[in-house]
């Protein structure tokens, strides 16, 4: 069975290049634009990676992290958040919410790709 990534995003743009260079890659990639159910959907996917925006409509990637940091069923899933909004605050708050990693956009898919292979122990 191939590697699985859960990419919570609603930019279509986005979307379609990480969905295109995970699945190149090997993985494949489900993903979710709802931050109200995103939670939700992380418990049933079992992705091995969540690739997390900041900013969702419906509730913020933050609360969506903080949900699932505190259920013992997805505390230990690796989390990337992303964020267009580079301030130190974010990322502080992200690592310490309980983020794998942190990522700023405008970001290079090939880091993205790297960063992913990484979280997942490869």
């Amino acid at each position: 069975m191939g590697r699985r990534v859960l990419l919570i995003e609603d930019e279509p743009n986005i979307i379609e290049a990480l969905s295109f260079i995970l699945t190149r890659d090997g993985w494949t990639v489900h993903t979710h634009s709802d931050g109200t159910t995103a939670a939700a959907r992380v418990r049933t996917g079992s992705p091995e990676v969540v690739v997390l925006d900041a900013m969702l409509p419906g509730r913020s990637g933050f609360d969506i992290l903080r949900e699932l940091r505190a259920d013992p069923s997805t505390a230990a899933v690796p989390v990337l958040m992303l964020t267009a909004r580079g301030q130190e605050r974010d990322r502080d708050l992200a690592l310490r919410l309980g983020a794998t990693e942190f990522m700023t956009k405008p970001f290079a898919n090939a880091e993205v790709l790297a960063e992913v292979r990484r979280l997942a122990g490869g």
